[in-house]
């Protein structure tokens, strides 16, 4: 190869990482405390790069460390373009930023465009300037209704349950798609779409590599008179003409971003949080001439089972061929409860995993979880989705496999959709935030100095890292092994499947000879007498025990 050639092969590698990437989501709040104030931190973070680079993973995703009055775990943001001083300042970023890339991991940040904090200097003003100002016109302000507009312009309710209308003391009401603390912008305004693109442009400056965009399909909405009731909204279909979610138009604002990501080299990436109606519309999220990629969410939505992660796998690899992207997969994440308890509970009968925390109001671990088989069975389906085409997202502490924590009381919650009783069946996703453990003992397990601003239960010390780390069968073990070899042996984005006689046995190759096997059912799988080494998992008499994964591969791949 030529050294022109050798320099555009790694600038095309540059431009493309994100296709094949795993990615970490630090929930900085929760990940690591320096300054022992109990709130995770940056020179948290910081302090803890070498443990990502051990992990093996290729980039992190940071949760908003953003100025935050915390209405809503930092998605209420006060300013976009600075850092909470709880967490620290931008220096403390760059200097993360700079020991991340010194490692080879990329960093992608998140991106709050629906709503801002109520705090933020544009809502102060909005509320200062009064009816019909220029200030009031980048939010969603209206009249009410009845005698003296005592009452909200629509019967709307929040995703966290109430009203999604608030009054001022003027007597205007704004909109809010999720808490009070968090109005709406309207994207119709030109200088709200112009503010996004300064701060796409302050991070990007800043080093960061990409964006993940929270709530992608929900930024663009058609507030024209008369407004429909709850009742006449929810009977209007997703198809692109909705008032509220997944209108054709936000993708005009996407096709502008996607020019400032193009300006950097390599281009910056991005991936839409898009909770749609059809593979189809998420497409378009994923699309090149957009954001580029978009989040599959639906094994979240799947049971352990062999037939739906099959029928998931298969359709979003399509569809990704078809959009020119590349699929991600995601177990776990901020919003959901934790794998690990999941796969442990009855079966999920079509309960979205979004509303499924109940599964651990009547107790959650130790009670009401078989533990054993819940660890068994993340372990199984962690394997197999770190053998696919594509990237995955994987979520703090899962690498530790940390179960859902119940053991929280109704004075130390944090979650608004806990405080209104929304979504999340009103119990929140404070259970899948709780600060993380480093050591078996300490005032927060080695999170920092002080006790952890959400509580940390007695049994998080059988999983802190240095207890894990020591331990060859432990599930950080067998993720850093399981990182590691991904490196050598991802390649391509095709599969071919291997029919196995059984439908609770998985079997893929992809195209350079490596192979997984996933066994959802509880007999053992005869594998037989593979010409390939097993190099991940093990077999029991040549077989593949019940829930669990092996990765096959010839021994040339591995060097």
């Amino acid at each position: 190869m030529t050294d022109t050639a050798l320099v555009d092969a790694q600038q095309a590698a540059a431009a493309t990482w994100w296709r094949q990437a795993a990615v970490y989501q630090i929930y900085p709040r929760s990940f690591a405390d320096a300054d022992g104030d109990g709130l995770g931190d940056l020179p948290g973070i910081r302090s803890r790069v070498d443990y990502l680079a051990e992990l093996g993973i290729d980039a992190i995703w940071l949760s908003p460390f953003y100025p935050s009055a915390l209405a809503d775990g930092g998605y209420d943001v006060a300013d976009y373009r600075d850092v909470d001083p709880r967490l620290g300042t931008l220096a403390d970023f760059d200097e993360l930023i700079a020991a991340l890339h010194e490692r080879g991991i990329r960093v992608i940040v998140d991106i709050v465009p629906n709503h801002t904090s109520d705090r933020h200097a544009w809502f102060q003003e909005a509320l200062a300037a009064g009816r019909g100002s220029a200030a009031r016109a980048r939010y969603l302000f209206r009249e009410g209704t009845g005698e003296s507009g005592e009452e909200p312009p629509t019967d709307w309710e929040s995703v966290f349950g109430g009203s999604s209308w608030e009054r001022v003391a003027d007597g205007q009401w704004y909109f809010h798609h999720f808490a009070t603390e968090q109005p709406d912008l309207d994207w119709d305004h030109p200088e709200v779409r112009e503010d996004f693109l300064k701060t796409l442009r302050f991070w990007s400056d800043r080093g960061v590599d990409g964006f993940r965009i929270d709530v992608a399909h929900m930024l663009t909405k058609d507030f024209s008179e008369p407004l429909p009731s709850r009742a006449e909204l929810e009977l209007i279909p997703q198809d692109g003409a909705h008032p509220l979610l997944d209108r054709d138009d936000v993708h005009e604002v996407y096709a502008e971003w996607r020019r400032v990501f193009d300006e950097y080299d390599p281009p910056r990436t991005a991936v839409a949080e898009a909770w749609v109606s059809t593979p189809e519309r998420r497409a378009k999220y994923a699309s090149a001439a957009g954001l580029g990629q978009a989040f599959n969410f639906d094994l979240l939505e799947a049971d352990f089972d062999a037939t739906e992660f099959r029928t998931v796998i298969a359709d979003n690899l399509a569809q990704a061929q078809a959009s020119g992207s590349s699929t991600t997969w995601v177990l776990s994440n901020h919003d959901v409860t934790r794998h690990a308890t999941r796969y442990g509970l009855p079966p999920l009968a079509g309960r979205p995993v979004k509303q499924g925390t109940e599964w651990v109001a009547a107790g959650g671990p130790p009670d009401g979880v078989d533990l054993d088989q819940g660890a068994r069975r993340a372990r199984a389906a962690t394997l197999l989705i770190l053998g696919l085409p594509g990237s995955t997202y994987l979520y703090q502490g899962e690498e530790l496999g940390l179960h859902e924590v119940a053991e929280i009381t109704d004075g130390e919650r944090q979650d608004p959709a806990f405080f209104r009783g929304g979504a999340y069946d009103g119990l929140g996703r404070d259970g899948c935030r709780v600060p993380l453990p480093w050591t078996a003992d300490g005032a927060s397990f080695g999170f920092g100095d002080a006790v952890a601003h959400l509580p940390q239960p007695r049994w998080f010390a059988q999983h802190a890292v240095e207890v894990e780390a020591q331990d060859p069968t432990s599930t950080l073990s067998l993720y850093r092994e399981a990182l590691r070899l991904r490196r050598l042996l991802q390649t391509g984005e095709q599969l071919d499947w291997i029919e196995t006689g059984r439908e609770d046995v998985l079997r893929f190759t992809r195209p350079n000879g490596w192979q997984v096997v996933a066994n959802f059912g509880t007999e053992p799988y005869p594998l037989g007498a593979p010409s390939d080494a097993v190099v991940l998992g093990a077999l029991l008499d040549d077989a593949v025990p019940g829930e669990s994964t092996v990765w096959i591969a010839p021994a040339q791949l591995l060097g």
